[in-house]
């Protein structure tokens, strides 16, 4: 079996990586790293908890080390741009404790906090900087950072970085550095995108793929519950109780969904804390510090908060909603089962999210199990409409949509009979007809009488129908006891009288009683 002492690697490093107790390289590690080590350039498609940072930190510590140039103000010699700050400090952590003997100068930034000490860190010069695209970029732009003596840059979660909108500032960063230089492209997924900025950006790389793309962990066990969306919290609690469920992640769409979850934890006794891009950078850090050392049993994350957290011990992830975005899940669940261990991967679909759930079956080309086991499985087991229900779905949804009249056919399709008192009030309204014409006959329509509908002239033969009933608009029905009422309407005789015209008020005449107009 290969050990990090076959790789050449510097013994300062090999002594850091056995104080951590690390000896054997994971399956990208053995790949990437020799390749790193002779300055190719490296497209790596892989999940996370592979191994992926040392894959690509380790190398770089060693080349730096080696080549000893120095870095003027301002300047730096590798640049890894990674999507979220928890991923960027992530990485920070890695390379300060593999480093720590090699006396190589390092910083993060990241926007959400001051710029002024990250500044006055840049001044000196850096030799390895780990930051987001956002927050580097300003500090480009106002000139504190420059970019000619680049050496090597990485660029991890790509396809998370094109989610969140940076493949613009991505591009502006390329286009700023040097092109002679080693460039280390790393992603969990490959979709069309992530593969033109690859080509556009890479020189004849070596493409190491661990796992094919969009695939889970097999040490992973995945599990569907399905769910009402009212049951969720129940269902929640539920898990949490279980003896194994020791640190759990749960993921939420929405910030506002995150602290709903966290609020009802809280009020139920369960020890818990929320992760979002509206939380603080240091209430974010104390969340992942606590839920690292077990302080914390819940972590309730979005998507985007979630990148970067790195905790071998997650015994259960729990995606309380199904990922907008199909390729999430696979970030998603691949928090749990880290470091070769087993993991536990459970998702609540509601009504609502059945084609979001097919969307993401596709993307992982796996179908999910379902989990019927839950308290809630048979309140919701008719919530799963991923087999062939199509054809059921599409005929009650006709049937809803017809009319009343329709669905009362008898088998013969015809119209039923009228009973006795829709024949009493036919003979009624046609003796009302008699005495008062049509137009009383409209009149009582309009007043809201229960009462038959009359053959017209324009249509004798047309047989009777209760008014009650409900029947489709008939257009030319309308239209002709319109027409009928028009011509039997009787129009006041107009008085032959005319009426003086007012030609203005009228005023008093003081000199007599009569009043001039």
């Amino acid at each position: 079996m290969t050990s990090f002492k076959n790789l050449n690697l510097n013994p300062k490093i090999l002594t850091a990586l056995e104080n951590k107790g690390y000896n054997t390289p994971t399956p990208i590690q053995l790949q990437a790293i020799p390749h790193l080590l002779a300055g190719k350039d490296i497209l790596g498609i892989a999940q996370t908890g592979t191994g992926k940072t040392a894959a690509f930190s380790l190398p770089i510590l060693h080349n730096l080390f080696n080549s000893n140039i120095s870095v003027k103000s301002g300047n730096v010699r590798a640049l890894i741009l990674t999507p979220t700050r928890e991923l960027a400090s992530q990485i920070a952590e890695n390379i300060e404790a593999y480093g720590k003997d090699l006396n190589l100068r390092y910083a993060v930034i990241y926007g959400g906090v001051s710029e002024k000490p990250q500044v006055m860190a840049l001044q000196r010069g850096i030799d390895i900087l780990i930051a987001t695209p956002g927050r580097l970029m300003d500090l480009m732009n106002q000139g504190y950072i420059r970019l000619m003596q680049l050496e090597i840059l990485v660029l991890d979660e790509a396809d998370r970085m094109l989610d969140m909108g940076f493949i613009n500032d991505i591009k502006k960063i390329t286009s700023r550095i040097p092109e002679k230089r080693q460039t280390l492209f790393f992603s969990a997924t490959m979709p069309a995108t992530i593969t033109d900025l690859a080509n556009s950006i890479l020189k004849d790389p070596i493409r190491i793929e661990v796992t094919p793309q969009s695939t889970t962990v097999d040490r992973i066990d995945q599990k569907i519950n399905f769910v009402e969306n009212i049951d969720k919290p129940k269902l929640l609690r539920s898990i949490l109780k279980q003896k194994d469920a020791t640190s759990v992640l749960v993921f939420c769409r929405t910030k506002h969904g995150a602290d709903r979850i966290e609020e009802s934890l809280e009020r139920n006794g369960f020890s818990v804390a929320a992760i979002h891009g509206d939380k603080t950078q240091g209430a974010r850090e104390k969340a992942l510090v606590n839920f690292r050392d077990g302080k914390i049993q819940v972590l309730v994350a979005t998507d985007i908060a979630a990148r970067g957290i790195d905790i071998p011990a997650i015994t259960h992830v729990i995606n309380y909603d199904i990922p907008s975005d199909p390729e999430s899940y696979v970030h998603r669940i691949g928090r749990t089962a880290r470091a070769g261990r087993q993991g536990v991967a459970i998702s609540f679909c509601d009504p609502h999210d059945n084609k979001l759930l097919q969307a993401v079956e596709k993307v992982i080309n796996f179908k999910i199990p379902v989990d019927n086991s839950h308290p809630f499985s048979k309140k919701s087991a008719k919530l799963d409409l991923r087999k062939d229900h199509k054809n059921n779905n599409r005929e009650t949804h006709l049937n809803n949509n017809k009319e009343p009249e329709i669905l009362n056919m008898n088998k013969n399709n015809k119209r039923p009979q009228h009973n006795k008192k829709q024949d009493q009030n036919f003979k009624q309204t046609t003796q009302s007809k008699k005495k008062g014409g049509i137009f009383s006959f409209i009149i009582s329509l309009f007043k809201g009488k229960k009462t038959a509908v009359a053959p017209t002239k324009a249509n004798p033969h047309k047989k009777a129908e209760p008014h009650n009933k409900v029947r489709p608009q008939n257009k030319e029905r309308r239209h002709e006891v319109e027409v009928e009422a028009k011509t039997t309407r009787t129009r006041p005789e107009r008085s032959t009288e005319r009426k003086p015209r007012p030609t203005g008020g009228t005023r008093k005449i003081s000199s007599g009683n009569s009043e001039k107009k």
